[in-house]
């Protein structure tokens, strides 16, 4: 009887390590670390910064099933950049069950791929009672930079300059990750393009600081690129206070799983590699 119950534990972990994985979970040196050695180190952090591919279906459901299981020992704060500051009201009152999921629709500025990406996060705050922040610097001051540069932002009034990282913000056109927008952009990249970034990385940067509480984690999810590289959001965020304990999550596509690619190394504490073939949310 014991030799056939090891047979089949045999048969059973060899059938489950012969399929084909959607994603593997990387650290920075590109050594192989399983989700679980992952959710352990992070349960140590004040804030994590889960940097997404926006279309990308295992970085949303990853962030979902992050959440959870740091939520199972510690006290979370959520935060997103795909929410925008002048929009927490109207989040706080559907979180708090005085509006539905209906009436957010109409009176936040909602991404088009909120209902399949980000709703689950929200709902998940809404279920377990948990703040969820909108970080992000409203879209028509982050495109008033874009046009103006920072200088524009000193027409704003004090209203709505509750709504963004205090002024003037700390800038640094030369971090390489600002400098590789104009690259990327050629022809139509230009100072104020990074500035734009700029003022959203110190924006999120700002609402997460504000809304951190000791002993608990923050998660704040966005793009990979605020935070690729130990910059965007993490820069500011260490420029205000370089005491807490931070990790960074990023993810990438490839099509060969076996070896995270050298261009992918370093930039962040942990890189979800995720098959090329993987299906998008748009």
């Amino acid at each position: 009887m014991k030799i056939f119950q090891i047979t089949i534990a045999i048969l059973f972990s060899l059938s489950i390590y012969s399929q084909k994985p959607a994603y593997v979970i990387y650290n920075a040196k590109g050594k192989k670390v399983s989700y679980k050695k992952m959710i352990k180190n992070l349960n140590q952090k004040d804030i994590i910064l889960f940097g997404e591919l926006h279309n990308n279906a295992i970085a949303h459901w990853l962030e979902l099933e992050v959440t959870k299981d740091i939520h199972k020992n510690k006290t979370v704060t959520l935060g997103a950049e795909m929410l925008e500051a002048d929009n927490q009201t109207q989040l706080t009152n559907y979180v708090n069950g005085v509006i539905d999921a209906k009436t957010l629709d109409t009176v936040a500025r909602l991404w088009p791929n909120y209902n399949t990406d980000y709703a689950p996060l929200v709902n998940y705050a809404k279920k377990n009672k948990l703040h969820f922040i909108a970080t992000n610097i409203p879209r028509r001051y982050a495109n008033l930079v874009y046009k103006k540069g920072f200088k524009s932002l000193d027409t704003l009034s004090a209203q709505e300059k509750e709504w963004i990282a205090p002024l003037p913000i700390t800038f640094d056109s030369e971090l390489p990750t600002y400098k590789n927008i104009l690259k990327m952009m050629g022809d139509h990249g230009t100072p104020e393009l990074v500035m734009a970034q700029a003022i959203k990385d110190a924006t999120m940067a700002h609402f997460i600081l504000k809304n951190y509480k000791a002993n608990t984690t923050f998660i704040h999810y966005n793009g990979a690129y605020h935070s690729n590289n130990y910059e965007g959001i993490l820069w500011y965020l260490k420029n205000e206070n370089n005491t807490l304990n931070y990790a960074t999550i990023s993810t990438v596509n490839q099509e060969d799983l076996t070896k995270l690619k050298e261009e992918h190394l370093n930039i962040a504490d942990y890189i979800i590699c995720v098959d090329a073939d993987m299906t998008t949310t748009y």
